[in-house]
This record gives structure tokens, C-alpha cells and sequence, in this order.
């Protein structure tokens, strides 16, 4: 028992042994298909969440996925060597977008896909899931806004009415700071879709709010990093 698995274990296996013409292959495929990755991800993101530089690093983590499965192929202990070593890594890269991680998976499944040559999975699953990101790519959260408002403590007290009657009560408080000299800031929360239907409903909401006597500022400050004063 002891043998059967040490053969098994220190056993080659066919995919160890590829030739050049088997390499190339699957990189080729490996790189066909991370092009339709990176149509896909340059078509469902768009503005400050597109990112250029990580487009292209979702097709070179293909290239590589697929470059340590020919090296691995079927040697067990090439595999867990390699999971050893690639423990120690540790990766620090903010994800600006959910949708990102998805993209990762995708690019490692095509990488191991096309590594053992299995070209109809790779194809399948991209093709599949290309047209599934394509079309639910496009939803977007329900953007949060702030509103952040400065002044005397009573100025922002004759506030509170005009932004609850302006935001029909759906605005909410999060933050109210006061100091020892009166000044004070209030900061709410709310839908972006809340604000714009606001806007057109009630009109400009700073023009109402600078009416008050001794109003110092009103920051709109939005998800996508677009700040209005």
C-alpha cells in the first residue's frame, strides 16, 4: 500500500511531459480566450471603476495560470510543492468592484482549463459566461450620496425641515458634530436615484439651503468620487 502510493504520489504522469506544439497550444487558446475576458470587462465596466492596468493583468494571470498547469500537468507532488509556495503570497490589491473577483476566478479556471488541454470546458464555460456578464454587467448599486452641511447649530437646526420636506423623510442622519462655539455639522445619507428625483421635483436643493442665515457650506459628495459644493 505503501509503494502504490509513493508511485502515485512521485509519478509523472502524461501531462508532465509536454511537448513544445502542446505548449504552445494551450497558450494560444489560454490567450484567445482572455481577449474575450478582457472585451467582456472593458464592455461591463465603465468610468472610475475601469481599470486598464487590471484588464490587462486578468489576460496575463491567464498566461501564467495556464503556464503552472503544464508545469504541474498530473504530478501530485509538483502540485503540492506549488501549493506550498504559493502560500506565502500575500496580496494587497484593493478590489474596487465585487464584479473583479469574478473576473480572477474566470481567468484561473480558463488558465487550468487550457494547462491540461481541455480546450471545450475553457470555451464553453467563457463563451457562457461572457454572454451572462454581458448582459447583468451593466446593473449598478443604488449609488449613496452625502450631504454634508456646516454652519451655526441654529442654521442647521432650520435645516432639518427643509431637507426632510425637500427628501420627503428618506433622508437619513448619520453624523452631527458640534463644538464648544456654536459651529456644527450634519452629514445624511441617501439613494443617488433619491437625490435626482428630488432635484427635479423641488429644484436646486443648495439654493434653498444657502436661504438660511448662517449656512457656511453644502457638500454633495457622490460614490463614483464627484464632488459638488
Amino acid at each position: 500500500m505503501k509503494e502504490t502510493l509513493y508511485k502515485l504520489v512521485t509519478s509523472q504522469g502524461g501531462m508532465g511531459t509536454l511537448g513544445l506544439t502542446d505548449i504552445l497550444l494551450n497558450l494560444s487558446v489560454a490567450g484567445v480566450l482572455s481577449v474575450l475576458i478582457y472585451i467582456s470587462y472593458r464592455a461591463s465596466h465603465s468610468g472610475a471603476v475601469y481599470s486598464a492596468r487590471f484588464n490587462v493583468s486578468l489576460i496575463m494571470l491567464t498566461l501564467v495560470t495556464t503556464t503552472v498547469m503544464c508545469v504541474i500537468g498530473n504530478n501530485i507532488a509538483l502540485s503540492l510543492g506549488m501549493v506550498g509556495a504559493l502560500s506565502i503570497v500575500r496580496f494587497r490589491t484593493a478590489i474596487k468592484d465585487p464584479r473583479d473577483t469574478s473576473y480572477i476566478f474566470w481567468t484561473v479556471a480558463v488558465g487550468i482549463c487550457c494547462g491540461v488541454s481541455d480546450y471545450l470546458v475553457a470555451l464553453v464555460g467563457s463563451l457562457f459566461l461572457f454572454v451572462f456578464l454581458i448582459l447583468f454587467g451593466f446593473v449598478r448599486d443604488n449609488e449613496r450620496v452625502l450631504i454634508i452641511i456646516r454652519g451655526t447649530g441654529k442654521a442647521l437646526r432650520q435645516t432639518e425641515p427643509l431637507l426632510e420636506q425637500h427628501f420627503s423623510r428618506r433622508a437619513r442622519l448619520r453624523v452631527h458634530n458640534m463644538d464648544h462655539e456654536d459651529r456644527a455639522e450634519s452629514i445624511y445619507e441617501l439613494s443617488s436615484s433619491l437625490l435626482e428625483s428630488a432635484q427635479k421635483r423641488g429644484g436646486d436643493l443648495r439654493e434653498q439651503l444657502f436661504r438660511v442665515e448662517g449656512l457656511d457650506s453644502v457638500s454633495i459628495i457622490r460614490q463614483e468620487d464627484e464632488i459638488t459644493q
